[in-house]
């Protein structure tokens, strides 16, 4: 009987680690689903004008989410101002909504890291729900028509072939 017991006990605590060590995402309220479209939200602007995500239908859209404080964030803009500088505006674009409650600390990274594309704030978390951010960096691929492709978390090397491999088998085009 102690034996069974003691089974039971490692068996639950395997089944307990392996739950914590396994990447589940709950959704955030009002969160839209991969497949869904994208509704005419606000966009706030930190650079250039705001506007709202039907401004960007035409061609695929990269929207990331990100914040100022988060390291793995600003690992990843370097590479991601590389595909703006490389495609954005001719064959997909790029934009960046800021989690951060503080602009004035948003717009420091932007001008820092020499970010083009255009990045927005979401001080008031409707976006972020709305995008599912409940972890950053959260890059979503959006197509041509505003119907969310792809929900992709954590830092990312966007530039190297394999991710630029990614993108272009999401939206379908090939970039050269």
């Amino acid at each position: 009987m102690e034996k069974l017991s003691l089974m039971k006990i490692i068996n639950l605590i395997a089944i307990c680690l392996l739950s914590i060590s396994m990447h589940v995402y709950a959704d955030t309220p009002g969160e839209i689903k991969v497949g869904a479209t994208l509704p005419p939200a606000t966009l706030h602007a930190l650079t250039g004008k705001s506007g709202k995500f039907t401004d960007f239908r035409g061609k695929p859209l990269i929207i990331n989410v990100w914040a100022s404080w988060c390291g793995p964030c600003r690992a990843e803009m370097s590479s991601l101002e590389n595909i703006s500088r490389r495609f954005g505006g001719k064959q997909l674009n790029i934009i960046g909504i800021s989690t951060d409650d503080d602009a004035y600390a948003a717009k420091s990274f932007v001008k820092e890291a020499k970010l083009s594309f255009s990045n927005y704030i979401d001080n008031n978390v409707i976006l972020e729900y709305m995008l599912g951010a409940n972890t950053i960096p959260l890059t979503i691929l959006v197509d041509a028509h505003g119907r969310v492709l792809q929900k992709i978390r954590g830092s990312q090397v966007w530039d190297s072939p394999e991710s630029l491999a990614l993108i272009g088998r999401a939206f379908q085009i090939k970039l050269n």
